[in-house]
């Protein structure tokens, strides 16, 4: 039997946390074997107590959230953290210096996956408060990588989907229709490749849809989760 390191997640919204803990259980199996994944636990809060506080500007609310759930898992025996939510990451400056667990970073698993596959401009796409935060600029930046974000009108259209329609479980082809706009205006500009920078956005979204290659934050942070889980236990 291999030996992994528990997983703990520290949830916000409810469809993303499902995706990264169902991605890390089912590819689980390539590595561990039928059946095998590492041990996972999974805390939230209402994500109405997150959007109050994002409303509102106060990232130190967020992060005392984050910290709570970061305790909850740490005492559940977790060995490292992770968030399958882009936009609460703009808290995890305030997080880091008091978490009891290491966390991995959702930006910056996304940005070394660009830079891997040989991409040079990224578009961003989230909720507005992800895509008015520098939490994807500055880890695409550090990978000497270029970005672009869309621009007012489409912040809006894009937050109105995810926060109306995505969290809630509701999955249109004109939700659809909007993203490829904005993608093929980002395509047009120079991006050769676009970040689902909102851990909802790849239930609707990916590459067979998408006019640009898709970096799927979701996926690429359950399966860098994966990877800890495996190499990491060796350390333990």
């Amino acid at each position: 039997m291999t030996v992994t390191q528990h997983v703990g997640i520290v949830a916000c919204s409810a469809e993303g946390a499902a995706l990264c803990y169902k991605t890390i259980c089912v590819e689980g199996t390539a590595i561990l074997g039928p059946h095998g994944h590492p041990e996972v636990s999974l805390h939230t809060h209402s994500l109405a107590d997150y959007v109050e506080r994002l409303d509102r500007g106060d990232r130190a609310g967020v992060a005392q959230l984050m910290l709570s759930s970061a305790h909850k898992l740490a005492r559940a025996g977790a060995d490292f953290l992770i968030c399958p939510d882009n936009t609460i990451h703009q808290a995890l400056p305030f997080v880091l210096p008091h978490s009891p667990l290491p966390w991995l970073h959702i930006a910056e698993v996304v940005a070394a996956e660009a830079a891997s596959r040989g991409y040079s401009q990224l578009g961003i796409t989230g909720t507005r408060w992800l895509v008015d935060s520098e939490v994807y600029p500055e880890k695409i930046e550090a990978q000497g990588l270029a970005w672009l974000r869309p621009t007012e009108v489409e912040r809006d259209a894009i937050n109105r989907i995810i926060m109306d329609e995505l969290v809630q479980s509701r999955f249109t082809p004109q939700a659809i229709a909007t993203f490829q706009r904005v993608m093929h205006r980002m395509k047009a500009e120079g991006c050769d490749a676009v970040v689902l920078g909102c851990t909802e956005i790849p239930l609707i979204m990916n590459d067979g849809n998408s006019p640009l290659p898709t970096l799927d934050s979701t996926r690429l942070l359950a399966r860098a989760a994966l990877r800890r889980a495996v190499t990491g236990a060796s350390g333990k």
